[in-house]
């Protein structure tokens, strides 16, 4: 019965939902303030885009897993939620800056443009997670989708010039980084194509 409940789509979402809920609690009680919201919802949008990027390298070098495969007929939702989480960040910068002016002020700063461009890469690859986009995009699909790897680029900057601190930044991306260079350098498993 468990099995069951987990592996049903609303029992997933509500996973990747719970660190917004968590977090959004004390913001709403009156706790934190806005400031203090950016850097959980930015590292969250960041580990849920790694969760969905390392499927495909992980597939690619280990073979098929039951574990692993779980995960990459959920890995849409594992981008979706990247997305939500990034537009939870862009909220509350919003809301911690107050106004425009501040904002275009400090656009062409390196952490905060690389923001801005990433976010907007994101925008095209959300809306079409979906079967209908597949469908109707076909060959194109997988092509827009790769659009995620400048992103990652431009968050893993964003992240280590907004915090001035490379540290925490490449405990995050490091895995991605080895996990995509060993799926193009080193010998794929034999009788086994990757996604």
């Amino acid at each position: 019965m468990l099995r069951i409940i987990l592996n049903k789509k609303p029992t997933f979402w509500a996973l990747l939902c719970l660190p917004a809920v968590l977090m959004l609690r004390p913001y709403f009680f009156g706790d934190v303030i806005a400031m203090d919201m950016l850097h959980p919802t930015g590292e969250w949008s960041a580990r849920f885009m790694i969760a969905a990027m390392v499927l495909s390298p992980l597939l690619t070098l280990l073979g098929p897993r039951p574990w692993l495969s779980w995960l990459i007929q959920r890995r849409r939702a594992l981008g979706v939620a990247a997305f939500g989480y990034a537009m939870l960040h862009l909220i509350f910068y919003i809301i911690d800056m107050g106004n425009l002016d501040d904002m275009l002020a400090e656009f062409l700063a390196l952490g905060i443009w690389t923001g801005w461009v990433a976010m907007l890469l994101f925008v095209p690859l959300a809306v079409t997670s979906n079967d209908a986009s597949m469908r109707a995009l076909k060959a194109g699909w997988k092509r827009l989708q790769r659009l995620v790897y400048p992103a990652a680029v431009l968050v893993l900057v964003h992240w280590i010039f907004i915090h001035n601190n490379l540290g925490p930044a490449l405990v995050h991306f490091i895995p991605l980084v080895l996990l995509v260079a060993a799926r193009f350098f080193l010998p794929k498993r034999p009788n086994f194509k990757g996604a």
